[in-house]
């Protein structure tokens, strides 16, 4: 499915999980770097106002479905894809990795979560490397010159893989850069999901997610930062409708 964004369009190109794990396999065994970004509302409504992070955005390899919102909206369009939330990504690809060979790199939140989620990541799989954490300070900005640092630091790690937790629209300006600075790595923006793993922050239960109101599960814990967002979210709804109408007509 493909979105319209003022003057750019951003497509969800990856439509399942299946076919998502069979594009990064193959990217690992070529030591290919890649970016992956995960479409959602949020992302959206940014797109519309910031020209950096469109910018981000039409750099990636991989787009994939991260809301139930979007994915309906495929379903509307004619053109289904599979959810795909980031914070459901981290472990598969992490696995991955391992059985690739590949080491990891794990970017954002703060020291103490980063460890605590390489602990849980290789407790529950031995066979992978965490060789990189990095929890960059308040106010990183992704197109300083310590940000390059950062990159070229990840490159020389050897990672195959780096997850970044900075949050939109910094996570994906930083994959961006890696794609020139860190040429041989993967990046994946996965938000929340290190915080999850590391325990920064607590995740909706299963129970709650099938039922799809893990929406409203962070806007209960987090409302005067979620509740805006939310907001933000369902103007464009109407007009996304309409683009998901509109192309299934097609």
């Amino acid at each position: 499915m493909q979105f319209t964004q003022g003057d750019s369009a951003v497509r969800i190109n990856i439509a399942t999980r299946a076919a998502l794990l069979e594009a990064v396999r193959a990217a690992l065994r070529a030591r290919r770097g890649f970016a992956l970004a995960t479409l959602n509302l949020d992302h959206l409504v940014k797109l519309r106002g910031d020209p950096a992070f469109a910018a981000a955005y039409a750099t990636k390899d991989i787009v994939v479905a991260d809301g139930r919102p979007v994915a309906w909206l495929s379903w509307i369009a004619g053109d289904p894809v599979e959810l795909l939330p980031g914070s459901d990504l981290v472990e598969p690809l992490c696995r991955l990795a391992a059985q690739e060979g590949r080491t990891v790199a794990l970017l954002g939140s703060t020291q103490d979560v980063l460890e605590k989620a390489r602990a849980a990541l290789c407790r529950d799989m031995p066979a992978l490397s965490v060789v990189l954490l990095h929890a960059p300070p308040m106010g990183f900005d992704p197109d300083s010159e310590a940000a390059a640092e950062i990159l070229r630091e990840v490159e020389a790690s050897g990672a195959g893989l780096c997850f970044l937790a900075l949050g939109a629209p910094k996570q994906e300006r930083l994959a961006a850069r890696g794609r020139g600075l860190a040429p041989s790595v993967g990046f994946a923006s996965v938000g929340a999901g290190l915080d999850f793993l590391g325990g920064g922050q607590k995740r909706a239960p299963r129970a709650v997610r099938a039922l799809a109101f893990e929406w409203l599960w962070r806007a209960a814990g987090d409302p005067r930062r979620m509740i805006p967002r939310y907001a933000r979210c369902l103007t464009i709804l109407p007009e996304l409708l309409g683009q998901a109408v509109r192309q299934r007509r097609r």
